[in-house]
């Protein structure tokens, strides 16, 4: 362990893995699990509604918003631990930077999106002969 610290008390090594965000649940940082559960919830509340106006009652709400919350957190959360698997720890948010600056580009200023090169088609990496 000495080996690690040089002579003016600073180390050697920089550990990589204390920037990054602790897995939560199933795969999840806390970020993904807010997001995942706040999805799940709200797809929760608009069928709990539709279904309480269908049976006419409320207390189905509350228990389709749990029972979504519940499957979206677990069926969600080995999605994405699916999805993430052997790429860089940044590549789940680029590629919904990228998807919303493709798709809905009025939204893309507040994800920073115009900064991404959205170009499709060939690159060339030679220098092309000037005219």
């Amino acid at each position: 362990m000495t080996e690690d610290i040089r002579t003016d008390g600073t180390v050697l090594f920089l550990p990589h893995r204390l920037n990054r965000h602790p897995v939560v649940v199933r795969g999840l940082t806390a970020n993904e699990l807010w997001v995942c559960a706040g999805v799940s919830g709200l797809i929760g509340l608009a069928s709990g509604m539709a279904l309480a106006i269908l049976l006419t009652t409320i207390a189905i709400v509350p228990t389709a918003i749990l029972l979504a919350v519940s499957a979206g957190i677990f069926i969600g959360g080995g999605a994405l631990r699916r999805l993430k698997r052997g790429r860089p720890e940044t590549w789940l948010y680029r590629q919904l930077q990228w998807w919303i600056a493709l798709n809905l580009p009025p939204l893309a200023t507040f994800t920073d999106g115009q900064r991404l090169v959205t170009r499709s088609g060939y690159w060339s990496t030679r220098r092309s002969t000037a005219p």
